[in-house]
């Protein structure tokens, strides 16, 4: 599969910018949450490294022929979080950092791309590795003042109308006031507004064919908000990849008016948050399996289907090389089998993970976010518009441009 899809790929380079006056029918963005180039390019490598290759192996998306770079800066700060990073994506304009949905002069809600195409007749899905009412996937379908308003912004899930959600749980609000009910309170409104609960791929089968509006979550008893990290998964785990199958066998119709899916990879800034190197490299190449499902589909209809990958800003400043030396040991990462997180307490497994990124050559400069531009790849129709030099906000805008709808 992986070679058709290359070959599919290289006959795609071939024929961008053929399409230019076809519209987008079927619309995948996907948001791998504080990847910056290094993440993508260190991912490479050690994909290259265990093939046996002296070099990179691309990833499905870094193989795409439209490439372009966004600034992520946000209307506050040079250097954005989530919130603010997310609402440009989204909204198409800047705000404020902490701020989602809402204007940076307070003044008002702003719209979400999702609602003009769902105005415009196509179901949309939004789906995360992380939790659905956290910044990124919030962006797409809530305005509140403050990210962690994370009853109101679950509540709004409910109240969207879009068809389909999938990924982690919703989170509780980080400070509980008297005034804010649990969040228990939200998954009940999300069933009151037509929402089919599915958790677990087998339950989402089970209800799928019967309901307009479905949640896709974790199996029962293992959802704790976030996906586990790669590294840390049982086998048999939902995988981002599912979540991207199950979307498009939810969403697609096929005399219908299209689909738009946002599919955040959110555990690519957790694990660089932490500066857990192999956590993050295996979280990126979840994100290149995810966008191979929806290469699949673009297989299917390579005429409608315009599939963006992009960051929304990016986390760690994370470098290929440290100090002195010409090599990236990749070999040193072999014997690490848990994340940071999942080390926990354990001190001395937590200084062997950092202690590995050392010898393996490879650099963090923060645990936080940086102000560095961010990759673009495109593919399909509509692709051309990706590429080249822009903004985070010129991002939806162009998704619109090539859907054929007003922005």
């Amino acid at each position: 599969m992986k070679k058709k899809l290359l070959l599919l790929i290289a006959a795609a380079c071939m024929a961008t910018g053929m399409r230019a006056q076809e519209q987008a029918k079927y619309i995948f963005l996907f948001i791998g949450d504080g990847m910056g180039f290094s993440h993508v390019s260190l991912a490479e490598y050690y994909r290259g490294y265990a093939a046996g290759l002296h070099g990179p192996l691309p990833l499905s998306f870094s193989a795409f022929p439209v490439l372009g770079m966004a600034s992520t800066f946000s209307a506050t700060n040079l250097i954005t979080d989530s919130a603010a990073s997310g609402t440009a994506l989204a909204t198409g304009e800047k705000t404020y950092n902490h701020s989602i949905g809402t204007a940076a002069d307070s003044a008002g809600r702003l719209t979400s791309i999702a609602y003009k195409l769902h105005d415009a007749g196509f179901r949309i899905g939004i789906s995360s590795t992380v939790p659905l009412n956290h910044a990124t996937p919030a962006a797409f379908y809530a305005s509140v003042p403050d990210r962690n308003c994370y009853y109101d912004i679950a509540v709004q899930l409910a109240l969207s109308g879009f068809e389909f959600f999938g990924g982690g749980g919703l989170m509780e609000n980080d400070t509980p006031e008297e005034n804010i009910k649990p969040i228990s309170e939200a998954y009940n409104t999300i069933r009151k507004e037509g929402y089919a609960l599915a958790c677990g791929m087998e339950e989402y089968r089970e209800k799928a064919g019967n309901c307009d509006r479905i949640y896709l979550l974790q199996e029962k008893g293992t959802d704790s908000g976030a996906f586990p990290y790669v590294i840390d998964s049982p086998e048999g785990s939902m995988t981002h990849a599912d979540l991207v199958g199950a979307g498009i066998d939810f969403l697609y119709e096929e005399n219908g008016s299209g689909f738009f899916m946002m599919s955040e990879a959110g555990n690519i800034d957790w694990a660089a948050h932490k500066k857990d190197t192999k956590a993050t490299v295996l979280e990126v190449l979840s994100l290149s399996d995810a966008v191979d499902a929806a290469l699949e589909f673009y297989m299917e209809h390579p005429d409608e289907t315009l599939i963006v990958v992009t960051a929304d800003h990016e986390t760690g400043g994370l470098s290929l090389g440290r100090d002195k030396g010409y090599n990236i040991r990749f070999s040193e990462l072999e014997d690490i089998c848990c994340s940071v997180e999942m080390a926990g307490e354990d001190s001395e497994m937590s200084e062997e993970i950092e202690e590995a990124t050392c010898r393996a050559h490879i650099g963090w400069t923060t645990r936080d976010h940086t102000g560095g531009n961010v990759p673009v790849f495109a593919i399909g129709v509509g692709s051309r518009l990706f590429s080249g030099r822009m903004d985070d906000t010129d991002i939806p805008k162009r998704i619109c441009e090539a859907a054929g709808v007003e922005f």
